[in-house]
């Protein structure tokens, strides 16, 4: 068998679908791969090649009965539990041979995917750079005298060396994001709860995310929506709303670090990638805000300054106590170096937690998203050696304050340069905006036209995603406060909402802009005879989110069914014509967003 580099998830899925493949001929080259890259470090745990080969030719013979991930390779760092395989989280005296899969590592074998093994991190995931394992650091797959990234520092190599096209992490600091940053991925953080934690080792339990790294977005988000889901079983499972990739809005805004708040560690091609970022970001038609990161660098600060320490010495306790020398120096360090909070720091630091996750709603009040540098800049395995407490908080400059605030995150390339290096930015949002994350990602990852990876196979296509509402949710047209970038259009994100496409009414409508305010609304009419098409965007919301959107809307405003220039007919905002009395006519400006520009624009100043 060729050790060719295992491709994306969707073209494995593909060919296995159109029978060009056998799902056997995959897991064999998975392992081919395997041992062609020679890590011994990659891997703790290894699945029998037959043993996998078997289930392939099982799920094989069964078909594929729906199941998204039928036959893909998948790698699943080793503080998750895979019945039958021990899991270690990189410190042999804690092992414990599992009888059954974690969560979410059972929804994915539903899902037909197959298992090849267990991938090495940092100790009890305490830590961001990968060098913190007995077993040796996996080798960065881009440069081989750079650190890997951790603490899903196996996972990332597998993925980026192309093992498998996916692999399994977890992210409390920054774990999932910071390794994908450094090995040219694609790092998933979803929001906290959305995916179980049950049969994940703790590290900050409060804290924890099974995170996904892939070559592209779509890949990653195939697999959340997978792994995603309410878990009865585990207490810290919430009912977040995935939501699903739609078209890109015309229209967002993203939030970057204001100048004073970049710090790249004097890397100029750091710097200069994060430009490039910026620069693609408005290219997509994003409007980009400078924002004081004051709020999020305190947070972060609390991560390990703080009393949520305490949880990761939960995790060790019992081992810490019967046998020390089992845990490695920098871990003991980190965790158990100093005096644990007491009770009335633990409550204070809840209490400004509070505080800053306040001051952090504001700063991103009418925002899309943050975009940060994923990381400030690489950095080589010799430098971790010298100094590697300084070296490892470098690389969460940016991560840290992402879970304390409850957001989710999604990393992605931006840059690969001449020397090797990559350089990537993460995209952050509020919890349960996973979906708009993957929308806004998946084209930018696109626009950068990287290759994937490590295996110099070039960008895939962005495939299509349907313009019409997806099952279980109702179309609605915004007019006014409620479209992309607008003041109210948090309130349709906020309940999952999908943008669909932008177009116009039919030329039998007028639009009015009503008294009253903040925010300034709209009132759209549909008249017999002098009327102009208006410029609207189609949304589709959840149904239940569809029923709260509704009842929340003010007099004069309501819901009606309005005629599209595209010939469809949907659920829209309509106002009360006698409201329209004492309002300002905007027909002749074509649609809100015009009108709104228009009277932004200073006053032509006098001869």
């Amino acid at each position: 068998m060729e050790s060719l580099p295992v491709r994306t998830l969707s073209d494995i899925l593909s060919a296995h679908l159109d029978g060009s493949r056998d799902l056997a001929e995959t897991i064999a080259a998975s392992y081919a791969r395997l041992r062609a890259v020679d890590d011994p470090a990659m891997f703790i745990a290894l699945r029998p090649e037959a043993e996998a080969l078997a289930e392939a030719e099982r799920l094989q013979a069964e078909g594929p009965r729906g199941r998204a991930l039928w036959g893909v390779p998948v790698a699943v760092k080793d503080n998750i539990d895979v019945a039958g395989l021990p899991t270690t989280a990189a410190c042999p005296a804690f092992a414990y041979t599992p009888t059954q899969d974690a969560a979410a590592v059972a929804r994915l074998r539903a899902a037909g995917a197959i298992v090849i093994g267990k991938t090495n991190l940092d100790q009890f995931a305490t830590g961001l750079n990968g060098t913190r394992s007995p077993h040796g650091t996996p080798r960065n797959a881009l440069r081989v005298d750079l650190v890997p990234g951790g603490s899903s520092s196996g996972s990332a190599s597998a993925v980026a060396s192309g093992i498998v096209p996916i692999a399994l992490g977890t992210d409390t600091a920054g774990s999932g994001r910071v390794p994908a940053g450094l090995q040219n991925l694609v790092g998933l953080k979803p929001s906290l709860g959305l995916v179980s934690t049950t049969g994940v080792v703790p590290a900050c339990r409060t804290l924890d995310c099974v995170s996904v790294f892939a070559l592209t977005v779509d890949d990653a988000t195939a697999v959340l929506e997978v792994i995603s889901g309410a878990d009865a079983t585990d207490p810290f499972s919430r009912p977040v709303a995935l939501g699903q990739s739609g078209a890109l809005p015309p229209h967002q805004k993203i939030a970057v670090p204001r100048s004073a708040d970049l710090d790249f560690d004097g890397d100029a091609t750091a710097a200069a990638s994060f430009a490039l970022a910026v620069e693609r970001a408005q290219a997509l038609g994003a409007t980009i805000v400078p924002l004081d990161m004051t709020p999020f660098y305190e947070t972060a600060r609390l991560l390990y300054d703080g009393p949520w320490v305490a949880e990761r010495f939960l995790a060790i306790r019992e081992l810490l106590t019967r046998d020390p020398e089992a845990i490695l120096p920098v871990i003991k360090q980190v965790i158990a170096g100093k005096p644990l909070p007491d009770a009335a720091e633990t409550f204070a630091a809840q209490y400004r937690l509070a505080e800053l996750a306040l001051a952090a709603r504001a700063a991103l009040k009418g925002i899309d998203a943050m975009m940060v540098p994923t990381a400030p800049r690489p950095v080589t395995l010799a430098e971790m050696a010298a100094d590697p407490i300084g070296r490892n908080s470098l690389l969460g400059r940016y991560t840290n304050f992402v879970n304390l605030l409850d957001m989710c995150a999604l990393a992605v390339p931006v840059s690969l340069a001449k020397d090797g290096t990559a350089a990537g930015v993460t995209l952050i949002a509020p919890s349960g905006r996973d979906a708009a994350l993957a929308t806004f990602g998946r084209a930018f990852h696109h626009a950068s036209g990287l290759t994937l990876g490590a295996l110099d196979a070039p960008m895939t296509p962005l495939a299509d995603l349907p313009m019409a509402a997806p099952q279980g949710t109702i179309e609605i047209a915004v007019v006014g406060a409620h479209l992309s970038s607008m003041p109210l259009n948090g309130e349709l994100t906020g309940l999952g909402a999908t943008f669909l496409r932008a177009t116009t009414t039919t030329a039998d409508y007028r639009l009015f802009a009503l008294p009253g305010g903040p925010p300034a609304r709209p009132g759209l009419i549909r008249v017999r005879e002098g009327g102009a098409a208006i410029a609207l965007e189609v949304w589709a919301l959840p149904a239940d989110g569809f029923g709260r959107f509704v009842a929340g809307i003010p007099s004069p405003l309501g819901i009606g069914t309005l005629a599209l220039a595209d010939g469809t007919r949907v659920k829209g905002f309509l106002c009360e014509q006698i409201a329209t009395e004492a309002a300002r006519d905007v027909t002749e400006f074509g649609g809100w967003r015009a009108f709104v520009a228009a009277q932004a624009k200073p006053q032509d100043a006098p001869a």
